[in-house]
């Protein structure tokens, strides 16, 4: 009576147990588990970490001995945007064994998808609030979606 928010989302779900999905994709068509289902999200905080801290390296070798500063921001920027858009993964990605795919099944995620999905994920927010599918905003807004290899 007081409001499903209250105990959580947990809660929220239960009550709706009618349209609510028995796994993270299974409302995209997406497997259980194996590869096609969705990246769980402890992969995609371990692949944005390595993402950053090898942006923050790359950076510092050609800045040293003064540290990277903003300038791994470019750094994150391009090796986000360039390998998603034509490859679908980052180096994270690629050593979590996730990546990223189109909603509509192209080939190709695209490089307007990629920005936007990269400038997203730079303000947080839209990266980090997820629905019981397991995507964020991000990935909704680019009709995108993370899946296991």
């Amino acid at each position: 009576m007081t409001g499903s928010w209250l105990n959580g989302p947990r809660a929220a779900r239960d009550n709706d147990s009618d349209d609510a999905p028995r796994w993270r994709g299974e409302r995209l068509g997406l497997p259980e588990s194996g590869p096609g289902s969705a990246a769980p999200v402890g992969r995609r905080i371990l692949a944005f970490l390595v993402d950053i801290t090898l942006a923050a390296l790359v950076t510092w070798a050609f800045t040293a001995p003064a540290p990277p500063g903003n300038w791994s921001l470019l750094g994150w920027f391009v090796i986000t945007v360039v390998p998603v858009s034509f490859f679908g993964v980052t180096p994270g990605m690629v050593l979590l064994r996730i990546w990223v795919a189109r909603v509509d099944g192209s080939s190709m995620v695209g490089p307007w998808r990629a920005v936007v999905r990269c400038v997203l994920t730079f303000l947080i927010i839209p990266a980090v609030v997820w629905n019981l599918d397991g995507r964020s905003w991000h990935d909704r807004i680019t009709k995108t979606l993370v899946l296991r290899r």
